[in-house]
Formats: C-alpha cells, structure tokens, sequence
C-alpha cells in the first residue's frame, strides 16, 4: 500500500488535552501564566504552536509557534526580559515552564518577526532534545502561555498561503514534497514549490484578465469611440493561443498525477504461471504464499516499491481461468477489474506451455494476450520458468519473439535461477519512466485531479467564446470570464478588483 498520512498534531495534542483536563484547567487562553508582562489582550489571539518535526525519539525536535503572542511566548520561554534576539539568530537558551519556572531543556531559539517568516506573522522556533518527555512538557508549557492554542493541520502552511508567501499550487508542492518517498517524486514536488506550475497558469489567467478587460470595455465604451481599432482581432488571436496551450498541457497521459500517486503495475496471467514468485522477486520479500497448487492466489495482494526513483504501486492477482469455485470466481473478477485500470500490466506465462516453434509460440502469445487484456499497448510479456527450457530453445525464443510484430516486449526470466531478472527490470524502469516522465525536464506537468477538472472548465469556456464571438459578445465575454474563474481556483487568485485596474490602465477611457 502507499503510505497512510497522518494528521498532523493529533498525537501531542491529545496529550496535552489529556493532561489538563486531569488537572481541572480551563481553556487555552484563560490559563493563568507566571510570566510578567503578559498583555492582557493577547489572551484571546489567535496565535499557534506545534511540534513541526516528526514524533518519536529523535537528536533535535522543532517546535513552531506563530501569531501575535508569538514575543510573547519567547519572553516567557527563554527568559527575554528586556529586547528581543536578533532576528533569525539562533541563540542557546534553558527553556522554562512559564507557571514553575522549572527548567525543561536547553536549546536554540530563534526569532522570526513579521513578515519575514514561513506563515508572514511573527514566529518563534524552539530546537529542543527530540525526546518524548522533554517535547511534551514544552508543548504543555506553551499550552500555559495566554494567547496561544495548538495548531490544526496543516494551519502554518495555511496562514503562509493567506498572507501570500505561497500559492495553492506551491502549497499542494509542499504537500507532496512532505510526503515524497521517492526520488522522481521529490523532483517533482520541489519543482512545483519553487513555483514554476503557478507561475504558468497565472501567466494564463494574467492573459485572460487582459482579454477579459479589452472586451468588456469594447462592449460598454466602443459606442463612443474611445477603443482603438484591432482590440477584438488582438482578444481573438490571444484566446485562440491560450486554448490551445492549455489543450496541450492537458494531453500529458497523467504523468505528473500518476508520479504522485503511484504507477498501477498488475501481474496478470493464468494460474500456475508464477505471478506470486515475480511479486516476490520484484518486492525481494514474501509478499504473496507460492505453492504449486493452482489458484493459491484469490485476493489482490498489494505491495509499494520503489522503482530506480519511481513510485510503483505492485498487484499480484488471481490466475484467470474459468471456475466453479464461487471464491475464486470472485478472485478472477476482481484480477480483471485491476487489469482495466492498471497504468502497465505484466502478462506472465509459463515457458513451459509454449510451442517450440517460435511461429506457434507467437501466435500463441497473441492469443493468450487476447484474453488477457483488452488493450495491449501498456503491458511486458514475461516468460517466466525458462529455466525449464531447452538450452537452445531458451535462446531462439528469447532472440526471435523481440523481433515479432504485434507482440509486446519480452522478456525470458526465471524465478527459481533469477535469470534474465536484470534485464527484465532493466525494461520495466524504462517502461515506468515513460509513464511518468522526467520531472526536471519540459515544461510543468499536472499534478492534481483538481487542476485538471479546473483546467477542463477553463478550456470548454474558451470555447464558449469562440462560439459566440460573432453572435454575442456578451456571452462570449461570458466564456472568458468562467475561465478566469476556473484558473483563479487553481492559483487561489482572482477578483473583479483585478479587471478593473486593467481597464483603466490600458484604456484612457474618461480622460
């Protein structure tokens, strides 16, 4: 399976909860704090803390704090009396319970003033020992302090993105650049933080804007002479390009989703072919029970791999065949089911059925592939156990079936001798790359089924305009401004405030 991800802060807050509410405490933000010169007005800020690095047993544990009390919780933390440190400075400081003024660790803090900082208010980082009793009594200590409250998920990254430190699509960047596992997906994610992705659909929704402005000024001013001759001739071509570039990034074959999420790869082929042993050999553990009795496999038995850098996501499924077994019946129906949706299906046979002739063997394997797929484009043969074969039969069929048409990659391997495993996986990396691409090169690829549907819209209003361009301008200039809405929803960016400045910008209109 692909990792579970867990929600953020779930773990320490329940223990801070827990914790207090066995002392009878109220509230957050009406505890009382030892702390001296603590405004009274803060204790109903919205200001946040949590522990920012992973839990568990760890050399160096980040705790995060972020909002208007943020000085404040330094001050009573690390003993600031007077000024602050410097900003961005680590200093090494005893950090103190605020009520006991008892020592819980000694660590660094650094100070993070508005609006230079991850979320762009004021922020604090405390860098303490990463054990689980010195994080939990910081955590309670700030729990103390009047003003702050713990962090939902994801909370930082949202009040980043709402004081505009980062777009929706760096932030879905960061997202998957957290939980990036391997290293194609870790190109990708940073690649789209860094921002390149937004700045390509806001340079998109930056041209519609402008076109949208040119027509609704033309349909309300042209009247009194006030537009210039050419406008909608420029709006026509403009929107013209954009549909077809937005077209174009649309016709990606999914890599960039299929990246993120994981390559459906599925062992398909008839029972007693060696499937389990393939799962096996590829995961290099005993993922699936191997026995020499036919139909062993019922389930869908699921496995992640990383794949030279590439996500894969690996199916071992039930032999198909026709049954009487109501269970195995089952089995075969769900094999089926994954083969229609998987992104690349290996087809296992046994060499030992095939006809020595490689003639006969072809066509044997063309009809096998028939009932096995309903589309052979995405799919390897492996032939697997031909460490049966006849030394020279091995090597005949392994030289002549590449060269036969209509017949997907093959590849001659065994599970028992590991033969022909290397060359194997050899193909079926190049196979995944290809279905995923090269993140660091091309232009930006789609990375959510958010943006595609967004991207969808957006396109089948342009067409709205190249619809009614001649008919209705009005409902033409419809078709533009559904498709500044659909972008905006991607970036997180639009507003009529936005047109308007562009209308009094380019027209002189009133002057």
């Amino acid at each position: 399976m692909l990792p579970l991800r867990p929600v953020c802060g779930g773990i320490w807050r329940a223990a801070v909860h827990t914790v207090r509410m066995s002392r009878g405490a109220p509230p957050y933000r009406l505890l009382s704090s030892t702390c001296d010169g603590a405004p009274a007005a803060l204790a109903d800020a919205d200001t946040i803390f949590a522990l920012s690095s992973g839990h568990g047993r760890c050399g160096v544990a980040v705790v995060r704090v972020s909002g208007p009390a943020s000085a404040t919780a330094l001050r009573c933390m690390a003993g600031f009396t007077q000024r602050l440190p410097p900003p961005r400075t680590a200093l090494l400081r005893s950090i103190t319970d605020p009520r006991s003024t008892e020592v819980l660790d000694r660590g660094l803090v650094l100070w993070f003033p508005a609006p230079r900082s991850f979320s762009g208010e004021d922020s604090v980082e405390f860098h303490i020992h990463g054990g689980p009793a010195v994080v939990t009594a910081v955590l309670q200590a700030l729990g103390s302090v009047p003003g702050l409250r713990p962090a939902e998920a994801g909370e930082f990254t949202r009040r980043a993105f709402q004081a505009g430190k980062l777009g929706l699509t760096e932030v879905e960047g960061l997202g998957d650049l957290i939980h990036a596992e391997t290293e194609a997906q870790r190109r990708q994610a940073l690649r789209q933080m860094s921002g390149e992705l937004g700045r390509l659909y806001q340079d998109w929704s930056d041209r519609l804007k402008r076109c949208l402005a040119h027509v609704e000024a033309f349909i309300d001013f042209s009247e009194d002479e006030l537009i210039e001759d050419g406008v909608l001739n420029r709006v026509d071509v403009s929107v013209s390009d954009l549909q077809a570039e937005i077209e174009r990034h649309l016709k990606d074959e999914r890599r960039g989703e299929r990246l993120r999420s994981g390559v459906q790869v599925v062992i398909a082929g008839a029972t007693n072919a060696g499937k389990s042993s393939l799962l096996n050999k590829l995961c290099q553990r005993p993922a699936a029970i191997v026995s020499p009795i036919a139909g062993t496999t019922r389930d869908v038995v699921e496995t992640a791999l990383d794949l030279g850098g590439f996500p894969v996501l690996l199916s071992d499924t039930a032999g198909l065949r026709d049954s009487s077994d109501l269970v195995e019946r089952e089995g075969v129906r769900r094999a089926r089911e994954r083969v229609e949706q998987a992104d690349l299906t290996l087809v296992v046979v046994d060499s030992a059925h095939l006809p020595s002739e490689v003639d006969r063997a072809a066509a044997f394997l063309r009809e096998h592939l028939r009932s096995v797929l309903p589309d052979t484009d995405r799919c390897l043969l492996v032939l697997n156990k031909a460490d049966l074969l006849p030394e020279k039969q091995r090597q005949k069929l392994d030289t002549e079936l590449r060269g036969v048409s209509g017949l997907p990659a093959v590849r001659l391997i065994s599970c028992q001798t590991n033969e022909g495993l290397k060359a194997f996986l050899t193909v079926l990396h190049s196979s995944v790359k290809t279905l995923c691409g090269d993140p660091l090169f091309g232009a930006p690829t789609l990375t959510q089924a958010r943006h595609r549907a967004h991207l969808q819209r957006c396109a089948a209003a342009l067409a709205q305009y190249q619809r009614y361009r001649d008919t209705d301008l009005a409902l033409a200039a419809e078709g533009v401004r559904l498709a500044v809405t659909s972008l905006g929803r991607i970036t997180g960016r639009v507003g009529a405030e936005e047109i308007l400045d562009i209308i009094f910008k380019d027209f002189c209109i009133g002057k």
